[in-house]
């Protein structure tokens, strides 16, 4: 077939994409940080009513979404962390 592109025979073919596991595993360990970050914040950030919304995001939103939306939810609580952190660093 004319255009046709044949690998060379030295180099095992690429595997471009991840797994299902090694992705939520990746998902799960960054999860894991974002709690450890969370519970080592002061006794002023626990006051203040994002740290519960943070709480809220890394267990029943993240557990209650899809593997594709879990990013996201770890990206918005990783932002509401760091605004705890400024916050508690301001007073």
């Amino acid at each position: 077939m004319p255009g046709r592109r044949i690998p060379p025979l030295d180099q095992p073919p690429r595997r471009s994409r991840i797994g299902f596991r090694e992705r939520y595993d990746e998902i799960e360990a960054r999860r894991a940080a974002l709690v450890a970050r969370l519970t080592s914040l002061g006794e002023t950030a626990r006051r203040h009513p994002g740290y519960r919304r943070a709480f809220t995001l890394l267990n029943a939103t993240f557990r209650r979404s899809k593997l594709a939306q879990r990013l996201a939810i770890l990206q918005a609580a990783a932002w509401l962390i760091d605004i705890l952190e400024k916050l508690t660093s301001i007073t």
